[in-house]
C-alpha cells in the first residue's frame, strides 16, 4: 500500500484544557455524587487530565484520509476516507464561545454511529480554513482525473470496437463460405 502524502496537520488551541476541565466540572456540579469530587477535579486532577488530552490530540490530513487521535489515558485513533465524509459542520455551545472555539462535527456515509456523527474535533485552530482544505481534496478526489485517463480509456474502447468489428466480419465470411 502507497505511503499518503500529508496534506495538512491541524493546530489545537490550549483553551481546550480549559474547555475540558469547565465542561467536566458542570457534569461533576449537576450529579449531586460528584459535587465532592469536584475539590478533587479542581486542585489538580483536572488539569493533569486536560493536560495529558491536550499533548495527545493530532489531526492530519492525508491525500486520501483524515487522521485523528486522542485521548488521556486511552488512546483512540480514527481514520476517515475522504470520499466517505458526507458533511462538515461547525458546533458552538456558551462555554465554547466564552473561550472562543468551535467544534468541527463530520458524518460519513454509512456512519456505524447512532448519533450520526463520526468525529468530533474540539479546539483547531484556524477551523474554517482547515474544513475547506477538506472540502477540497475530497472534491480532489471525487472527480476523475480526466486530462489524464481519457485519452487512454477512449483508445482502450476504439480497441475494443475494432477487435469485435473484425470478429463479425470472420462470422459473416465464415457463413458465406458455408453457404456456397
Amino acid at each position: 500500500m502507497p505511503k499518503s502524502e500529508i496534506i495538512q496537520k491541524a493546530a489545537f488551541s490550549p483553551k481546550i484544557k480549559t474547555y475540558i476541565l469547565l465542561t467536566v466540572a458542570f457534569f461533576l456540579l449537576i450529579s449531586i455524587i460528584g459535587i465532592p469530587v469536584l475539590i478533587i477535579w479542581f486542585l489538580g486532577f483536572g488539569q493533569y487530565i486536560s493536560k495529558r488530552y491536550f499533548e495527545n490530540l493530532k489531526c492530519v490530513l492525508t491525500d486520501r484520509h483524515l487522521i485523528f487521535s486522542k485521548g488521556a489515558f486511552f488512546m483512540v485513533e480514527k481514520t476517515i476516507p475522504l470520499e466517505n465524509i458526507q458533511d462538515l459542520t461547525f458546533l458552538q455551545n456558551p462555554i465554547l464561545n466564552l473561550l472562543e472555539l468551535r467544534i468541527l462535527k463530520i458524518e460519513t456515509a454509512g456512519g456505524s454511529n447512532p448519533h450520526g456523527s463520526d468525529m468530533k474535533l474540539i479546539g483547531i485552530t484556524d477551523a474554517e480554513a482547515f474544513k475547506q482544505k477538506v472540502l477540497d481534496q475530497r472534491e480532489h478526489i471525487a472527480r476523475p482525473n480526466s486530462s489524464k485517463q481519457a485519452p487512454r480509456e477512449g483508445s482502450q474502447m476504439l480497441d475494443l470496437i475494432s477487435e469485435i468489428r473484425d470478429l463479425l466480419k470472420e462470422i459473416k465470411k465464415g457463413q458465406r463460405d458455408q453457404s456456397s
